[in-house]
């Protein structure tokens, strides 16, 4: 016989009363305006804008987790200004707003007129340019997100080396395993299963995070929104839109990230769980052998 369990139903059934509640809400209240929202769901203003905000999410990732994997190998490294420079670059982009970062990197121009670049101490000049011409509110933004975004991801990758047991490679060292496969085989797989979920947060972060640089008027999801329904006076229905954007963006990293941690679970356990696809397919198969043994 089954054990009892009325804490559970008790707390089932409110929470199925809640579901209800706000479902009823949302679907019976008029002013959330479920027809605007679908007019302007998929138009191709918003596409457009959906598109440069999955843009900034890609180079600000690209630029943030490939400095910040440098950063953390620069705090292993056994060169105490390496570790000194890598620290103070974490500190001071931890220690900083995003917002103010995103306002210095735009307003650069005030303090340098110029980009020059060049071989430093001669008068050799490769490369210049006005700084207000270089610093577009795209490439303001790349910066402000990745070196941003850099600070966090050399903590994680950091944490997530320093989780796999020393004496792996000491063995690996022992048996004569080259340095390039001692990282490669043994430290970055072990290290991923560490990595990778608080990775994926950050990148959750950083697709919420471009909304900030609607303050440079750049034309991502929020402040296409933003000048919507300043136009139209739809202020609710236009932030929905955004909202299930953002709602559909997470949801597609989340499953991504199930797969990919999937992946590198295989060398933790014996017996890799069902996938939510596989399951069903089992339950589905069950009753049908149970229907089909009834009717026999």
């Amino acid at each position: 016989m089954p054990a009892p369990r009325r804490g559970r139903a008790v707390l089932t059934a409110l929470a199925a009363v809640v579901v209800a509640i706000v479902a009823v809400s949302l679907i019976t209240n008029p002013r959330w305006e479920w027809g605007v929202v679908a007019q302007w769901f998929a138009a191709r203003t918003i596409v457009l804008a959906l598109l440069e905000t999955l843009k900034l999410t890609v180079l600000a990732g690209v630029v943030g987790f490939g400095l910040g994997l440098v950063l953390a190998l620069m705090r292993l490294s056994g060169s105490g200004i390496a570790r000194a420079v890598a620290w103070t670059f974490s500190w001071i982009f931890r220690s900083t707003p995003l917002l103010v970062q995103l306002l210095l990197w735009y307003n650069l121009g005030y303090i340098y007129a110029t980009v020059r670049l060049g071989i430093p101490f001669t008068d050799v000049t490769l490369f210049e340019s006005r700084t207000s011409d270089l610093m577009t509110p795209l490439l303001a933004a790349v910066l402000g997100l990745g070196l941003h975004q850099a600070a966090y991801a050399a903590e994680l990758i950091r944490g997530g080396i320093l989780s796999v047991d020393a004496g792996q490679l000491e063995a690996a060292s022992a048996l004569g395993i080259p340095a390039r496969d001692r990282s490669l085989r043994i430290v970055l797989p072990q290290a991923m299963r560490a990595i990778l979920p608080t990775a994926f947060n950050e990148i959750i972060g950083l697709v919420k995070g471009t909304s900030v640089v609607y303050v440079l008027a750049h034309a991502e999801l929020f402040f296409t929104v933003q000048l919507i329904y300043g136009r139209t006076q739809q202020v609710l229905p236009m932030l929905l839109v955004a909202t299930l954007w953002y709602i559909v963006i997470t949801s597609v990293l989340s499953i991504a990230q199930y797969y990919i941690e999937r992946h590198y679970a295989k060398g933790a356990v014996r017996t890799l769980p069902p996938t939510p696809l596989q399951s069903l397919r089992a339950r589905l198969a069950a009753r049908r052998a149970t229907a089909e043994g009834v009717a026999a």
